[in-house]
């Protein structure tokens, strides 16, 4: 049987996944992307892989799904570069925390309820101390540009091509879509998947599709390599943080980032004082960057995981929490689009939900 020819829009983690897993699996995938290896929002990502608090029961499952698959795939590819550092959270108000002990503890999620002294024992080098927090010891991190990029370097050596070009239109016939169109010209798929997160509506508007997404800017500061000074994820109260594997400690006022405002210098400087005055023993730390990711959101908080209504051969991934539902998003897609078996867990994440 002749290999299904499949066109992936989009080099960032999700699209990098879903390459992957479809080239695994016996697929000739082509990658299209505008921009370096890693995509717009990746590079721009914090790289916290958890089930964490304010989402309902289905996208729970959904996460933690996505848990367990980032571990089977850091199995099938080490050179992900994967840590399970655990979460300590702390950025909600005391009752909110016991709902969400509670409910998370519920569901099977490893949420244990830690006091002062414990916090000092999990983050030595924190110089505000809560009286109550939560700590996840199964949340982790990915590095998102090197996972990407450690995903798509398989896949090519796998036999996937890579192309950088600028994707101008999707092209159709009977309603069905049969390629794209770029700026190198024309390409024919059986199968066009759109990953390219915020540049993914005026892809599929070609095609007279619409995808509701929102794209809230979010700023992270990236400290110089520096001493080990965090063991895992901190969720304070105005500011999350941790450690990269370059020894890196990048910050935003939440795990999406901080509003950049006005002058996203000022911004940046402001949250790296409030970061390093977390900390002891950081006076040599030292402000390197900062970055500015959009973030593809869709307008009601959920990914859009699927195939669009009406139009054949076109398969849409766009979410915001790209890097803790990567493994899962690729896994699902091409068992999708090769054997058009759909995982329950995406029951609810169809683009016709938004149908009129």
């Amino acid at each position: 049987m002749t290999a299904k020819q499949v066109i992936v829009i989009g080099a960032g983690i999700i699209g990098a996944s879903i390459a992957w897993h479809l080239t695994v699996a016996g697929a000739q995938v082509t990658v299209i992307a505008e921009s370096e290896r890693g995509g717009v929002a990746t590079p721009n990502s914090f790289g916290w892989i958890n089930a964490s608090w304010g989402n309902p029961e289905p996208y729970f499952r959904l996460r933690t799904r996505a848990m367990a698959e980032w571990s089977r795939l850091a199995r099938d590819l080490s050179s992900i570069p994967l840590a399970w550092c655990g979460g300590l959270c702390w950025d909600l108000s005391a009752a909110d925390m016991e709902i969400y002990a509670k409910e998370h503890s519920g569901w099977g999620y490893g949420i244990e309820r830690v006091d002062r002294g414990e916090v000092a024992l999990i983050e030595p080098n924190l110089t505000e101390l809560p009286d109550f927090a939560l700590h996840v010891a199964e949340e982790g991190v990915a590095e998102p540009v090197a996972a990407t990029k450690a995903l798509l370097a398989d896949a090519e050596r796998r036999g996937a091509r890579i192309l950088f070009s600028t994707v101008t239109a999707l092209v159709q016939s009977v309603g069905k879509i049969t390629g794209v169109d770029t700026s190198h010209g024309l390409f024919a798929a059986d199968e066009v998947v759109i990953a390219a997160g915020v540049g993914s509506p005026d892809i599929v508007a070609t095609a007279g599709i619409n995808l509701p997404i929102e794209t809230p800017p979010g700023l992270i500061v990236h400290s110089r390599p520096y001493k080990k000074l965090l063991n895992g994820l901190v969720l304070a109260e105005r500011l999350h943080m941790r450690q990269t594997a370059e020894r890196r400690i990048i910050a935003g006022s939440d795990f999406g980032g901080a509003d950049p405002g006005m002058d996203a210098e000022a911004t940046a400087r402001e949250l790296f004082a409030a970061m390093k005055a977390m900390l002891r023993d950081s006076d040599g730390l030292e402000l390197d960057f900062h970055t500015v990711g959009y973030r593809p959101t869709p307008i009601d908080g959920f990914p859009i995981i699927g195939r669009a209504k009406g139009k054949e051969g076109v398969y849409i991934a766009v979410m915001h929490s790209g890097i803790t539902l990567a493994p899962a998003v690729g896994l699902f897609a091409t068992r999708e689009i090769l054997d058009g078996k759909r995982d329950t867990l995406l029951a609810p994440y169809g683009l016709d939900r938004f149908a009129q």
